[in-house]
Parts: C-alpha cells; structure tokens; sequence
C-alpha cells in the first residue's frame, strides 16, 4: 500500500420504537478523518476541508445524487432497523 486510508462510513443513528428520530450519516474519511459528510437532518453535504467543501459545493449542486442520498433513509437505514427490531421483539 502507499500509506494512504480512504474508506467511506455509513452510519444509521435511532432510539425511539416508531423510527421517528432516525439519522442516517454518510462519511467520506481520508487518513482517518472525516473531510465531507451528508446527515440526513441537515439534508446535504458539509465539507470540513478544503477538498472536501469543494466535493460538497458540487454534489449539493446535483439534484440527482442528493435524491439518492436522501432516499437511504427508507432504503437503508429504516429497512434495516426494522428487521433488526423484529428479530429481537421474536425473542422477548
């Protein structure tokens, strides 16, 4: 390898039963640390370095990949906490 880390971190936050205060975190993570990121509350990409608010100015300009990233709210995160949850309410 060349010493660099990239990876990309998805994250699906929630405490209530109903799902109704779910938060779904997109991280893009270069050398460990997080240079843009997309939560769902506040609903587009934030950059926290220079290459990053250059990449969040242009994706949150694309009406095409913000739809995509808003929609896995329902794709992702809810599908999957609500399996998660049935599968513990089966054993209790």
């Amino acid at each position: 390898a060349n010493g660099y880390y990239h990876s990309r971190w998805n994250k699906c936050i929630w405490s209530s039963h109903d799902l109704s205060d779910m938060v779904f975190i997109d991280n893009y993570i270069f050398n460990k640390d997080v240079y843009i990121q997309f939560n769902s509350t506040v609903g587009e990409y934030v950059g926290y370095t220079e290459h990053g608010v250059y990449n969040a100015r242009n994706w949150n300009n694309d009406p095409n990949i913000l739809q995509q990233e808003r929609a896995e709210m329902e794709r992702y995160c809810k599908h999957n906490a609500e399996i998660r949850q049935s599968a513990i309410a089966d054993k209790s």
